[in-house]
């Protein structure tokens, strides 16, 4: 893993333009690496450093703690670099049927108002307005299709 430090330092202050930024994030990345492979060893090490990296440098941003930051899509052309493995994209795959299906479950108002929020990012008063009920039934609806998703999820993954 130390092997990667100075390309991975490279490659961020490139990005950042800013290099004292870059050491920070690289840093935060090695130290979450770290941590977790106490848990269980990492398969493609230098995939999984630059992504680790790659998002803290993505909530630093959110944040407007990163003071010079290119644009987002920058980072984003190292794909090279975070190809999933074939596993990964099946159970990411799998989880996604799983949550069509349950949310296919649900009561038609319900389900709108989840999809507005998470997948449009509507604000909770803004989807009470396109719908034209109360706040409180929005935010009831939410809680109500994560919970949903949740059981359902925890179902079929027993089953």
């Amino acid at each position: 893993m130390e092997n990667y430090y100075r390309e991975l330092m490279g490659f961020l202050s490139a990005r950042l333009g800013n290099a004292q930024a870059a050491e920070d994030v690289v840093h935060d990345a090695y130290v979450r690496v770290l941590e977790r492979t106490a848990d269980e060893p990492i398969e493609q090490p230098r995939a999984f450093l630059y992504r680790t990296a790659l998002n803290l440098v993505i909530d630093g941003h959110r944040r407007n703690t990163l003071r010079q930051v290119e644009p987002l899509e920058v980072l984003d052309t190292e794909e090279r670099f975070f190809s999933p493995s074939p596993q990964v994209l099946m159970d990411q795959g799998q989880r996604l049927d799983m949550i069509q299906r349950a949310l296919a479950e649900l009561p038609a108002a319900c389900r709108e108002c989840f999809l507005l929020r998470k997948l449009d990012g509507l604000s909770h008063l803004e989807i009470a307005e396109r719908l034209g009920v109360s706040r409180s039934v929005v935010e009831k609806h939410i809680v109500n299709a994560m919970k949903h998703c949740r059981i359902r999820i925890r179902q079929w993954d027993n089953a």
